[in-house]
């Protein structure tokens, strides 16, 4: 039996990222792929069709204390992501649904059809204090699916309605479908935008990200939403040694001639079943670089796949990892892409008149 990282196996759909479908690592019974020998006399791998299933939620805001992550409140409207980033953090959380980190994470969709309302109930609590709320901090918001099912917008319009403060992060460039929304909530200072750029090689983000939108449609997902006064922050994330970071410096330049005003990067994180998934992926489709990348990861894990330890789980630690913040720090500044963030403006809060309800003769 093989350990499932040979070219041979397994015959993986088309336009997915995943090369396997391993057991979650809280089911009872693993299941593993194994080479039978029949590899080549296989038919050519078909298409996996996605399902989308609703799920009852409770609450829509989703709480965490994290140092690292730059906010404490976000909403995520999907669980797994049809996009199939290979290197997704975000993958391991599928075990928790009795489902693989692998295939299912890319396959088996869930969706909160309820966010909007929810959302509303929870803002108009008499209690609640407005902060920043990030939409996406888990699976992108505005991967395929919401296209049709709209839940993103849905939630965005009870934010511009409540005018709430919010950020938004995607690889997607459906996210100018609701250019309407957002520079509404930008004139206001109530929204920022970062869109993630890991490549401008086509071929390599189709490798890695099979689902996603292109570089280019990505680019102009930035022009467009600067366009219309929507501020953007390019983020290069992940940062892969010896894979796409040679990329950095020119993803940045890109980004500010369409005029992206920050820009952010991650290293490579592999967390739990990530880090075989992101070999498997690499012994197949990019086997002349595979053990060079994970000798360079471990260089910046301290002999490890990952190391998850705050303050250095995002930039890594070592030699290697400063010379890419290194050069991070001044490709932001030669672009002009150190404005950073800016203060979104809590103050406008206000929770807006139910219909029916009384209006209020003192509101805005």
């Amino acid at each position: 039996m093989s350990s499932g990282f040979t070219s041979q196996i397994p015959k993986i759909p088309r336009g997915r990222g995943a090369r396997s479908n391993a057991s979650g690592r809280y089911e009872s019974r693993q299941r593993e792929d194994f080479d039978d020998g029949w590899a080549i006399e296989d038919p050519a791998p078909g298409q996996l069709d996605t399902t989308v299933t609703a799920e009852k939620a409770r609450v829509i805001i989703s709480r965490n204390d994290s140092p690292d992550v730059g906010f404490s409140a976000s909403i995520n409207p999907y669980r797994g992501c049809e996009h199939g980033c290979i290197y997704c953090y975000a993958r391991p959380a599928h075990a928790y649904m009795g489902l693989s980190p692998g295939l299912d994470f890319e396959s088996k969709l869930f969706f909160k059809p309820h966010a909007a309302q929810l959302l509303e109930k929870e803002l108009s609590k008499p209690r609640y204090a407005p902060e920043l709320i990030h939409i996406g901090g888990n699976t992108d918001p505005y991967q395929p699916e919401e296209r049709r099912l709209r839940i993103t917008r849905g939630v965005i319009e009870v934010l511009v309605r409540f005018r709430h403060p919010f950020s938004v992060i995607t690889k997607s460039a459906l996210i100018v479908r609701d250019l309407d929304l957002l520079a509404e909530a930008a004139a206001m200072k109530l929204t920022r935008v970062a869109i993630s750029i890991t490549s401008l090689d086509r071929r390599l983000a189709r490798s890695m990200e099979p689902r996603a939108a292109t570089p280019e449609k990505r680019i102009d997902a930035v022009r467009r939403l600067t366009q219309a006064g929507v501020p953007v922050t390019v983020m290069f994330a992940p940062c892969i040694p010896g894979l796409n970071d040679h990329e950095m410096e020119a993803v940045l330049e890109r980004a500010a001639e369409a005029g992206a005003s920050g820009a952010g990067y991650v290293a490579l994180r592999l967390p739990l079943e990530i880090k075989d998934l992101f070999r498997e992926w690499l012994e197949t489709d990019h086997p002349d670089r595979a053990r060079r990348v994970m000798s360079l990861v471990r260089q910046m894990r301290g002999g490890k796949d990952y190391d998850a330890q705050w303050g250095s789980r995002m930039k890594g630690e070592g030699p290697l990892a400063a010379l890419m913040a290194a050069r991070f720090t001044a490709a932001k500044k030669r672009h002009g892409l150190d404005v950073g963030w800016g203060s979104l403006d809590a103050s406008r809060f206000r929770v807006p008149p139910q219909r029916g309800g009384q209006m209020d003769l003192f509101a805005e």
